[in-house]
């Protein structure tokens, strides 16, 4: 079930897939939502719902999986993946696309006012708290602190690669 609220906008140029399963995409006010994002649902049976204000760029893909919420104001830059979900692949007697998914370890939370870097993968269960910054090209599966910055003090990026 796709839910768009009439004041975000959604490029035309991207790919929204509606669930067969009853997974539901909400986007909400004021998001953006570029060109050549790809939302799928694949791997499970959680909801994708972003909140107000927030901007996910060209090239990103997020799949259901075992859900995905983004908080408001939330910046995702270009080509940036979200899976929250995981192949099974523990028998080694069965081809791994046979085995179906792992059990989900929480979905992905992405709470307000966070910005992640251009090429990031985010997986099932991280949690990114808020006010955090994820550095470009970086993989997170865990969570992430929210960002406290002391007057005059510069913001810290936090990364995690592994």
């Amino acid at each position: 079930m796709l839910i768009i609220d009439p004041a975000a906008c959604v490029s035309p140029l991207a790919d929204i897939e509606d669930s067969t399963r009853g997974t539901r995409i909400v986007v909400g006010a004021g998001a953006v939502i570029d060109a050549f994002v790809k939302v799928k649902p694949a791997g499970g049976t959680g909801d994708v719902v972003i909140g107000p204000g927030s901007v996910i760029n060209s090239g990103c893909v997020l799949y259901t999986g075992h859900g995905i919420v983004i908080g408001a104001d939330v910046l995702i830059a270009a080509n940036c993946t979200l899976a929250p979900t995981n192949h099974e692949f523990r028998d080694p007697e069965k081809h791994i696309r046979t085995q179906g998914f792992m059990p989900s370890r929480g979905g992905i939370v992405i709470e307000d006012d966070v910005w992640i870097g251009a090429n990031c993968v985010i997986l099932d269960g991280a949690i990114l708290r808020r006010g955090c910054i994820i550095a470009a090209g970086s993989v997170v599966r865990d969570e992430r602190p929210a960002l406290s910055i002391s007057a005059g003090a510069p913001a810290k990026t936090v990364g995690w690669r592994g």
